[in-house]
């Protein structure tokens, strides 16, 4: 996925991608160095202000499920895994409540009436902020694109090169968690789908609110496995396009053809799909979701042949494609993945993105500490 740090070209135009940097164009999904293992998220440089925001009182766990810990093996479990998912480690988490589902535009419009709180996307990007995470020397974009606006996913009219991002990414003014396509778009009868166009922020800025926080990478794996051992997707090792439909993907040719065998083009309400062995709903497809771990891609490396107790990521940020750009974790695919693609709805697949990103496809959901 791509970042705005990567999008403002020399020219300052919003040219919405450069290349990856292994420059493989193949969608060979067997070769897990070309199926786009380096999709970047956009990013957007706006800024969010959690500080005044206050825990709301629910101390309950309605809504959510115990999940029991253990032990488990963390990391990729078939030949689509990126380099970042190796090697295989183990990792023992403690139990934890978790919500059953993405956090929901109902939810969220609960947390945005009782505090006031203004999105990342809400907000016009500061230049000055901007220029703390480019490399030196990037010119200033223009004022049409430093704007409150957001990433929005346009369908192509035909095949097109997968490393050419921009053919299927669109910079929206006006593009937030209430209109998440834009305006003239709304949540309107969608309280049960996933809020979507929110950053790690304002993820952290919910959570604050609700008493919950957000999930490590270990727990939010070991909870999207369902208590199976070294399975590929939440629900086993059937094929996702195999059988009755077990998640919102892409289904078809990507970003043209949806063949909609699932029933969604875009995002699906919560719930639309079975649970997995702990009761968790769209633990693969429908949205991204946020988690609380920085992003490091070499972070596997640093706990191979030992067991790791409750990890809590790595002390630094780094992807080697944005290596100006802090980056934090993202988990369990989208309506957008497809084995030409990203393959996102495995179990162990990794994504990154800066934490004021927000997009079409990226939502989150809450854990709380057991006690």
């Amino acid at each position: 996925m791509i970042s705005l740090k990567s999008i403002l070209a020399p020219a300052g135009l919003l040219c919405l991608l450069l290349a990856c940097k292994n420059g493989g164009k193949t969608s060979d999904p067997s070769n897990k160095d070309s199926a786009h293992s380096c999709m970047k998220v956009p990013s957007r440089f706006g800024s969010s202000d959690s500080t005044n925001i206050a825990f709301g009182g629910d101390t309950s766990v309605a809504g959510m499920v115990l999940i029991p810990g253990g032990v488990f093996d963390m990391g990729g479990d078939n030949k689509q895994a990126s380099d970042d998912e190796y090697p295989k480690h183990k990792v023992e988490v403690s139990p934890f409540y978790m919500d059953v589902t993405e956090v929901t535009n109902a939810q969220f419009k609960k947390f945005i009436d009782a505090t006031g709180y203004v999105t990342t996307a809400e907000r016009k990007p500061d230049w000055e902020e901007i220029k703390k995470t480019v490399p030196p020397g990037t010119p200033r974009p223009p004022d049409s694109l430093l704007v409150a606006a957001s990433l929005v996913f346009r369908q192509s009219g035909g095949p097109v090169d997968l490393n050419d991002y921009s053919q299927w990414w669109s910079w929206v003014k006006g593009a937030d968690w209430k209109h998440p396509q834009g305006p003239g778009s709304s949540i309107d009868g969608k309280d049960n789908y996933p809020v979507v166009q929110v950053s790690w922020d304002d993820a952290q800025a919910y959570c604050k609110w609700a008493g919950k926080r957000l999930p490590t990478e270990a727990e939010w794996e070991f909870a999207s496995r369902g208590g199976l051992i070294n399975n590929i997707y939440p629900w086993g090792n059937e094929h996702v396009n195999q059988g009755t439909p077990k998640a919102n993907s892409w289904e078809g040719k990507f970003p043209y053809l949806n063949e909609k065998k699932d029933g969604y083009v875009t995002m699906a309400p919560v719930k639309s799909f079975a649970g997995n062995g702990y009761g968790l709903f769209d633990m693969a497809g429908n949205v991204w979701e946020w988690c609380s771990d920085l992003y490091n891609y070499d972070y596997y490396k640093q706990l191979e042949g030992k067991l790791t107790v409750n990890p809590q990521g790595p002390d630094k940020s780094y992807d080697p494609q944005e290596p100006y750009t802090l980056k934090r974790s993202l988990r369990g695919g989208s309506f957008l993945c497809n084995d030409s693609y990203c393959s996102g709805y495995r179990t162990a697949r990794r994504m990154k993105s800066s934490p004021d990103t927000g997009l079409e496809h990226t939502g989150f959901r809450c854990v709380k500490t057991a006690k």
